[in-house]
């Protein structure tokens, strides 16, 4: 996934346990867990902020984007070429 989470090194540089960081933001620790380790699918907008202002950081201090390069080159299929859009053909072993 090229978004990461980098809550635990803000963790770090605040010198803040998870669970204090969770009880401070008001979200369970296992949640923030999913969050921390990148598991999770979505954010709330307000855990966002809430976060942030207990870090006292900007939301780019927790997230950040990279590149699907840098992901693929760990991945052995990454030099199949990939399709710009889905095909709606079916493929050879649908046919």
């Amino acid at each position: 996934m090229p978004i990461i989470v980098d809550i635990d090194v803000m963790l770090a540089k605040r010198k803040m346990p998870v669970g204090v960081l969770a009880e401070k933001v008001g979200i369970t620790p296992a949640n923030l867990a999913v969050l921390k380790n990148g598991r999770a699918k979505a954010v709330r907008f307000t855990t966002l902020e809430a976060l942030c202002e207990v870090l006292d950081c900007q939301p780019g201090d927790l997230l950040r984007w990279e590149t699907e390069d840098r992901w693929d080159s760990a991945d052995p299929s990454a030099d199949e070429p990939r399709p710009a859009v889905p095909s709606s053909q079916p493929t050879p072993q649908e046919s």
